[in-house]
């Protein structure tokens, strides 16, 4: 909405010519200037507004402009950062153009009101105004908008089998027990007793996240819903878990095909009690970017006599796979074993798996 100029103007014109159409203006949460004036039947000046949708991000909107939408307009809509970058995704992929935040208001707007209030069989006209793209943003905007995605933080015991176990309650916790995409997986040794991981799967919508979410707790996890937490989503995903102090630990990065069942299949191996040695997870981080290639970090507390034997069960995985045991980040970020600045060390397998 910003300023109100568009929406009176529009609103002035339909209910000249079509009194009978409904207007409805959108505003960003963060910068609802026009729906406070409203509802408090005066110009009110915010203390502050969010800046994602700059373009429409407004302190104060104007006097004539107020008059007119108190008078004509039926409803305002206020969307948050996510039902935006939601609506620039859907934009995209209907039209194969990117607007805007502030563009791509009203695309916010009608989602949301289609999917919250009890109308049916209408038709709506969306005006999408703003094609004022900063580069910088799309990465942002990617990320928040996945909605077929859910993030939830989950307590699990510190016991062998309860990581894979894990994988498997979420990749078939559903009806039809058809695999479902596990997106983002971190987790970092922290004590004996418990395991905390942050993940993120895949979902349908709303209903079926909350019928994941209940199953999980029904099986016993301790399950948060992460869908709100602005530090989860911003910050505490890519943390990866700090420091820990773990004797003989070394770290590997895996390297495998992003294709359904990649990630199932490389813990099925890693898993595998005939062929693997001795060893137990202390990390492991996980990310679907929708790359052709994907990558997984791992570390592992393996003992000295059994590291040769661990890099000849490695071989047979047929991933490309590099130590990261020396890396400078590893040992500053996430071990108190001392700094080093060696590169990692490159191990490429005979075969790839596919």
């Amino acid at each position: 909405c910003g300023g109100g100029g568009m929406l009176a103007g529009i609103a002035t014109f339909l209910k000249t010519v079509h009194p009978h159409v409904k207007v409805i203006g959108v505003e960003a949460a963060d910068a609802a200037g026009m729906t406070r004036s409203i509802e408090e039947n005066e110009v009110v000046t915010l203390d502050h507004v969010g800046i994602f949708a700059d373009g429409a991000a407004v302190k104060r909107v104007g006097d004539l402009t107020f008059e007119l939408c108190k008078d004509l307009v039926d409803e305002m809509v206020l969307v948050d950062s996510d039902e935006i970058c939601q609506a620039i995704r859907d934009a995209y992929y209907d039209t194969r153009t990117i607007l805007e935040p502030a563009g791509a208001l009203g695309m916010a707007g009608v989602t949301k009101y289609v999917r919250t209030s009890t109308a049916s069989a209408q038709n709506y006209a969306v005006i999408c105004s703003g094609a004022n793209m900063d580069f910088n943003q799309l990465r942002f905007i990617s990320d928040r908008a996945e909605s077929s995605e859910k993030l939830v933080a989950i307590q699990i015991p510190e016991i062998p089998g309860a990581f894979k176990q894990l994988y498997y309650d979420l990749a078939y916790c559903n009806v039809k027990n058809t695999p479902r995409s596990i997106t983002e997986f971190s987790y970092r040794f922290s004590d004996d007793s418990s395991a905390y991981i942050i993940l993120s799967f895949g979902i349908t919508g709303l209903e079926d996240a909350s019928t994941v979410l209940k199953l999980l707790k029904i099986k016993g996890y301790e399950v948060q819903d992460l869908g709100d937490n602005e530090m989860a989503k911003l910050h505490a995903r890519y943390l990866g878990g700090g420091r820990a102090t773990l004797d003989d630990e070394v770290l590997y990065r895996f390297e495998f095909p992003e294709r359904p069942g990649a990630l199932e299949d490389f813990l099925n191996f890693m898993s595998d009690e005939e062929r693997a040695v001795p060893y137990n997870v202390t990390m492991f981080h996980y990310r679907n970017r929708g790359s052709l290639e994907n990558s997984v970090l791992v570390g592992m507390q393996i003992s000295k006599e059994n590291k040769e034997g661990l890099e000849s069960f490695l071989d047979q995985l047929g991933f490309t796979f590099f130590e990261e045991t020396e890396n400078l980040v590893y040992k500053q970020f996430l071990c108190h074993a001392g700094d080093s600045e060696q590169p990692p060390v490159i191990k490429r397998s005979s075969s790839r798996f596919y």
